[in-house]
C-alpha cells in the first residue's frame, strides 16, 4: 500500500449514476480542492445534468452506510471515442483508495464495452494520481482558452482482455 494512501474504512458501493444525482455531482465537481485559485474557472459554471448522466456511463462511489445519500466519488466512461470524461473524488474522501476503486471499476466496464485503451486528458494537480493508477502519458492537450488557459497532460489507459 503506498504511504500516501490510507485504507478505506468503510465498504464502498460503486453503482450506476441517476438522473437524481445530477446537483450531488455537480456539486463535486464545482467544489473540488484541485480547482481552487487558478483553476476556479474550469468548473465555475460546470454542470453534470441528467442528460449528460443517461448519455454516458456514470458511476457513483457510495459508503455501504450512506444508503446512496452522499457521493464520495464518480467517473464518467465515454465510449465513443474512448475516454474517461469525468473522475472525481470528494476532498474530505481521498487518500483512501477511492479513485483507485473507480479507476479499477471503470477498466471493468471499459473491457466489457469491448475498450482496448481509454484516453483521458488530466487536470495539473491529478497528473501524479495517473501515473499512480497505472495510466500513460501519451502527450499534451493544448490550452483552450478561455475555458482551459493551460496546457493538461494526456493520458491513456491500456485495457487487456481477460
Amino acid at each position: 500500500m503506498s504511504s500516501r494512501t490510507s485504507p478505506i474504512s468503510q465498504p464502498i458501493t460503486i453503482r450506476r449514476a441517476v438522473a437524481q444525482d445530477a446537483k450531488r455531482l455537480t456539486r463535486l465537481v464545482r467544489g473540488s480542492g484541485a480547482y481552487k485559485g487558478e483553476y476556479a474557472a474550469a468548473v465555475a459554471g460546470y454542470r453534470v445534468g441528467p442528460d449528460y448522466i443517461e448519455a454516458h456511463r456514470a458511476f457513483v462511489a457510495v459508503g455501504a452506510d450512506e444508503r446512496g445519500g452522499r457521493v464520495l466519488g464518480f467517473y464518467s466512461l465515454v465510449l465513443a471515442p474512448p475516454e474517461l470524461d469525468l473522475l472525481f473524488v470528494a476532498d474530505e474522501a481521498q487518500e483512501r483508495g477511492i479513485g483507485r476503486l473507480l479507476v479499477t471499476h471503470m477498466q471493468s466496464e471499459a473491457r466489457a464495452a469491448g475498450l482496448d485503451r481509454v484516453k483521458v486528458v488530466s487536470h495539473l494537480p491529478a497528473e501524479d494520481f495517473y501515473h499512480r493508477v497505472g495510466a500513460v502519458r501519451i502527450g499534451t492537450a493544448l490550452a483552450n482558452p478561455p475555458a482551459v488557459p493551460w496546457d493538461r497532460p494526456e493520458f491513456e489507459f491500456r485495457i487487456p482482455s481477460e
